[in-house]
């Protein structure tokens, strides 16, 4: 690179880092955030125990209920219960519902799932809350949007809560304070490979 052109650089640069620390300046405010992970690709569930680990980084309590998986061992799990005091780690699942093939069973999975979930929700000792694929019981109706919404709107102060599972409701992502949706450009699993340790699970 020509000076002239290294100097332009440090230039924009400087002009960007100006106006982010003018932008930065005004953010002060602090909330606990309902969050939601949704859509078809991958990384939903694995975004969030990232969120985890990073409450334990600082000493933070993280309480996690998983909805639908919970007959799998699965290395998150481990991970996570490793941790001791600063995690509560509960898998309530007993498989995706073409796995249970019944209903009555998988919607008393899910009521036994969010009851524990309704204690954490009322936790203040928990930074962060993780509702495991969540979203996949609120749309096979195994549990009602509202009275989730209200648990959550009525946690303690400064606590985070993330809801992780494809189809998220358009009640859940209007309520949100962060909402991202995972979108699929390319997945092994079309070409024939099969889901690999320490990748999916």
């Amino acid at each position: 690179m020509t000076d002239d052109s290294l100097e332009r650089h440090k230039d924009k640069m400087a002009k960007k880092k100006a106006s982010r620390d003018r932008l930065m300046a005004r953010k002060q405010g602090e909330k606990g955030l309902l969050i939601v992970h949704t859509g078809p690709g991958k990384g939903k569930s694995t975004a969030a125990f990232g969120m985890a680990i990073r409450c334990v980084g600082h000493g933070l309590k993280v309480g996690i209920v998983q909805f639908i998986k919970g007959a799998w061992d699965t290395a998150e799990r481990r991970v996570m219960e490793s941790f001791g005091d600063l995690v509560t780690f509960k898998a309530m699942g007993e498989g995706f519902t073409w796995e249970t093939q019944d209903r009555a069973r998988d919607v008393a999975a899910a009521e036994r799932a969010w009851q524990v979930a309704l204690s954490m929700l009322a936790d203040p000792s928990l930074r962060l809350v993780i509702l495991d694929e969540i979203n996949v019981a609120l749309r096979y109706e195994y549990l009602t949007i509202e009275p989730v919404l209200a648990a959550v709107a009525a946690r303690p102060a400064g606590q985070h809560v993330v809801f992780t599972g494809r189809n998220a409701a358009p009640a859940l992502i209007e309520a949100a304070d962060l909402a991202t949706e995972m979108s699929l450009v390319k997945h092994p699993f079309r070409d024939g490979i099969k889901a690999q340790p320490g990748i999916e699970f």
